[in-house]
């Protein structure tokens, strides 16, 4: 996939590695849940877009948008408190574009996953697209 000349720089190594480890812990518990993954990293283009994580599926069809996040310490708020009001946006943004892709879109929802000291919690409906 290629990028925009206005797309912000690549995080460094460190926090993509960390990123990417947190989204794997999150795969494998979201699939020992009985989900299924669609996409992971979905993007949109340009500045202002958005990312998901993880878009993954339930077995009764449900699409979960799911924003991955990991905090070595609670400090400030937690992995919670850092998915604020514009990363919610730029999530429900992203999500409108996938969907627009298909043909029906079916029920979904947004979800975190939140991994701190290693302890993983799955918010189901974290948040709703009307609040962002």
């Amino acid at each position: 996939m290629g990028f925009l000349k206005n797309d912000p720089p690549a995080a460094p190594a460190s926090t993509r590695l960390r990123g990417q480890a947190a989204e794997d812990l999150a795969l494998t518990y979201l699939r020992g849940a009985g989900l299924a993954l669609v996409a992971r990293n979905y993007r949109t283009a340009g500045r202002g877009g958005g990312e998901i994580d993880l878009i993954m599926r339930e077995p009764g069809g449900t699409l979960v948008f799911v924003e991955v996040r990991s905090r070595a310490l609670p400090q400030f708020g937690g992995a919670a408190a850092s998915i604020g009001a514009t990363k919610r946006r730029r999530i429900v943004f992203a999500a409108r574009c996938y969907l627009m892709r298909l043909p029906s879109p079916p029920p979904c929802r947004f979800d975190a996953v939140l991994i701190e000291g290693g302890q993983v919690q799955w918010l189901r409906a974290a948040f709703d697209a009307e609040g962002a």
